[in-house]
């Protein structure tokens, strides 16, 4: 459909109107803040690899060939089968944005108030920013979805209620149907027991229930290399984080306050404050409302072993202005990923949530 000058709403708006000149106020953003993207567009954290699939080796097992032995026993000597591999798909994200040749002649100085072009890349890209920080927390929405990154509801996941240990086995989708496998992999086979997450289920934020099983949770994950074994291992270092919603926050915030005597005139003194175990607890707004591990989660991740993977060259990859077929003063700009997350060992990582 052509368009004459008047009837382009954002041209008007930002040229005709007294917006303070280079100036505007972003609004369209709807998440106070954004924690996964840090780690997505931060290129050298992020890992690339090319291939038709993610893929990484994991030792399972072991022979258990070691023993106690006496004097001139005959050796025995066994060997076993310890690796398997762990494989996910790739999935695919865009967003983009276009503009008419002429509108950018109608927007030049002196009537200009903020370039348009730069306004139209920004709502793309506000887009783009708030689907891959949607796509990290959750999991993908059924188990036969192709399009859905397997995000850390997928990659951390809970057990039974009333369980404590190494039982976050096959995640659960968002409509509440639980995979087969995870990674390729079947952790419900007690074969790969050690393919599981740490998960403990609570019934109230206090130091009695949730902080007793939040501090054994951090300790039985804290892995630590085999003394004298060389092994490259796919953890980049141990870097743990905290992230649950307000609820659990809120009321950890007033037993802070509870447990100190001299606050001062500060009605909320400990807000903003809370850590544990020195490291900071965060706020994440999609999980005010998503239920999938359960009421209230607390996600313990080790970012040493969970990472963003890229597909090499599709890093997002901007490309054009390219003319719009059949619109020849009509211009378009894409903003393309492949990715999806890999976390290569979950007995480092775990989840509490009231599980009903």
């Amino acid at each position: 459909m052509a368009l004459q000058a008047d009837q382009i709403q954002d041209l008007i708006t930002v040229t005709l109107k007294d917006l303070g000149r280079l100036k505007f106020v972003e609004l369209a953003s709807t998440l106070q803040e954004y924690h996964a993207l840090g780690k997505l567009i931060d290129q050298y954290k992020v890992q690339y690899q090319s291939g038709t699939a993610i893929q990484w080796n994991i030792m399972l097992n072991q022979s258990g060939a070691a023993k106690n032995v006496g004097l001139f026993e005959s050796d025995n000597v066994n060997i076993s089968d310890v690796m398997t591999t762990a494989s996910i798909p790739w999935r695919h994200c865009t967003t983009n944005y276009a503009f008419e040749r002429r509108e950018v002649q109608f927007n030049a100085t002196p009537a200009r108030i903020v370039e348009l072009v730069k306004i139209r890349r920004t709502d793309a890209m506000i887009s783009l920013a708030e689907l891959m920080e949607k796509n990290f927390w959750q999991a993908p929405p059924t188990t036969s979805d192709t399009t859905h990154p397997y995000g850390l509801a997928y990659q951390i996941v809970r057990g039974q209620a009333d369980e404590e240990g190494f039982l976050g086995k096959r995640p659960y989708a968002q409509d509440g149907t639980q995979f087969s496998d995870h990674s390729g992999l079947d952790p419900d086979l007690s074969a790969n027991a050690q393919w599981r997450n740490y998960f403990a289920d609570y019934s109230e934020v206090n130091k009695t229930d949730l902080v007793r099983k939040w501090r054994k949770a951090s300790v039985f994950t804290n892995f630590k290399p085999v003394p004298q074994v060389a092994v490259n291992d796919y953890n980049t270092g141990n870097n743990y984080a905290y992230y649950t919603n307000y609820n659990v926050i809120g009321r950890l915030e007033e037993a802070l306050e509870a447990q100190n005597d001299n606050l001062g005139n500060d009605i909320a003194s400990k807000d903003g404050q809370l850590v544990f175990r020195q490291v900071p607890v965060m706020w994440v707004p999609h999980l005010e409302t998503d239920t999938t591990n359960g009421t209230d989660p607390i996600y313990g991740v080790n970012w040493g072993t969970l990472k963003p993977v890229f597909l090499s060259g599709e890093y997002m990859r901007e490309e054009g202005p390219t003319q719009v077929p059949g619109q020849h003063t009509t211009m378009q700009v894409f903003v393309d990923s492949t990715l999806n997350f890999k976390c290569t060992d979950r007995r480092r990582n775990f989840l509490l949530s009231k599980v009903s």
